[in-house]
């Protein structure tokens, strides 16, 4: 039976609790604690009258219990209430975003990932103005002062970002890059090359190599993330709007997209790219 089958058969227990603002309240409340009613009318802001009938029906559904005064989740509440909480976070990841998201292609963020898209809720889009034409480009290198690491993915390349990175690597920053085989094509010619040959030297420096598709940009520190997307009309990199978050969750985030894409890829030797004469 496919989930529309399904909803069609339990579409009233589904309802019952989406359609619901008190239900999901409830369930999010008590994922971390037990509640009694009167913490329930607090965080509500609802009145016994108008919880009780939600109450009863979620205990009738055997997704929560009365204990010592108190309401918990029964083990399939915790998991009723586990899913809802990742639907909350998921749209009000997309709903807090939805202008940038709108305006590009998603295609370069795995399925996983779109999925766990509300992990960057507290993000912060910059954009560049007719008054601030490097707002981007300076809060990029606002974020990789004092940092301990820098993982970046590349699908273009940019003489200036090279040239920052190639500064933090010699100063013993480890720096890793996720790059495709276009941008590999760039960077084995001037004016990379020459900084890139010296770069070999370094290990603190790596380069990987993906023969997917490669559309995002990304750079993740240990303490912040950096997300540019390609625009959805022109296919275009979007140098001029980046997603920026300090947030932990944001920053896991952005480790795990880094280490998707770097495990799929090959360790370069980048000495390969310049044959000895």
């Amino acid at each position: 039976m496919d989930s529309l089958d399904i909803y069609e058969h339990h579409q009233k227990p589904i309802q019952s609790i989406y359609t619901s603002r008190l239900k999901i309240q409830i369930l999010l409340t008590l994922i971390s604690k037990n509640a009694s009613l009167g913490w329930l009318r607090e965080v509500t802001g609802s009145t016994s009258q108008a919880l009780i009938p939600k109450i009863r029906s979620l205990e009738k559904q055997n997704l929560i219990e009365a204990e010592n005064y108190e309401y918990r989740l029964t083990p399939l509440g915790r998991a009723v209430a586990m899913n809802v909480e990742g639907f909350v976070h998921l749209i009000g990841g997309i709903d807090q975003h939805s202008t940038f998201w709108a305006a590009h292609d998603l295609s370069g963020l795995p399925e996983a990932f779109l999925s766990s898209i509300g992990d960057l809720y507290n993000s912060t889009p910059k954009q560049d103005t007719t008054t601030d034409m490097f707002s981007v480009y300076s809060h990029y290198l606002e974020i990789l002062k004092d940092t301990a690491y820098i993982h970046t993915l590349s699908s273009v390349a940019s003489p200036s970002l090279a040239q920052v990175l190639a500064e933090k690597v010699t100063v013993g920053i480890p720096v890793e890059l996720v790059v495709n085989n276009y941008v590999i094509e760039l960077l084995a010619k001037e004016p990379y090359a020459s900084n890139l040959k010296a770069l070999a030297a370094f290990p603190n420096f790596m380069v990987w190599v993906t023969n997917e598709k490669l559309q995002v940009g990304l750079t993740v520190t240990d303490k912040y993330l950096s997300l540019g997307l390609f625009k959805k009309d022109d296919q275009l990199y979007d140098s001029s709007t980046d997603l920026f978050s300090q947030d932990p969750r944001a920053v896991v985030w952005g480790e795990n997209l880094f280490r998707y894409y770097k495990e799929r890829s090959t360790r370069l030797d980048i000495l390969t790219l310049f044959p000895k004469e």
